[in-house]
């Protein structure tokens, strides 16, 4: 390759976007680390289940767009830190029904609080205006938004 590349990939949106992901969530990731040992997928299992209550591992799967085995594994590490139920659904086998434990509503409140506060020092960024733009547009590309 002799020609120089104008590709820029500092201003491709999917590297900027990851970029921006990663850093934005280093030091909230530090957080559930250290407090709970949990991992990502673990700390979105709990607060599915702390924002919507009892859930299936499919139904957080397709709200979060995890892949169930990765929903599964966080699943059980949940399980064995006493963070969450499972109740075999009678109607389908092999599904389960998951709900937080009271130490799991305790982790998922202290989490969110920790949430909350990161959030808002993340928004303070930029101005109000800026913050509500930023989510509708990342709302949007998440397909949250049409």
């Amino acid at each position: 390759m002799s020609e120089k590349d104008d590709f820029d990939l500092r201003n491709f949106l999917p590297f900027l976007l990851n970029q921006a992901a990663e850093e934005s969530s280093l030091a909230f990731q530090q957080i559930y680390k250290d407090r709970y040992g949990m991992l990502r997928t673990d700390w979105r299992v709990l607060f599915h289940l702390g924002i919507y209550g009892q859930m299936t591992a499919k139904e957080i799967g397709e709200r979060a767009r995890i892949h169930k085995t990765k929903i599964s594994r966080a699943v059980q590490r949940l399980s064995d830190r006493r963070f969450l139920t499972r109740t075999r659904d009678e109607t389908d086998r092999r599904s389960e029904h998951l709900m937080l434990t009271p130490a799991g509503e305790a982790a998922y409140r202290d989490l969110r609080a920790v949430a909350e506060s990161y959030d808002s020092r993340l928004a303070a960024h930029f101005t109000t205006g800026e913050a509500a733009l930023l989510r509708m547009m990342l709302r949007r590309l998440a397909g949250m938004e049409r």
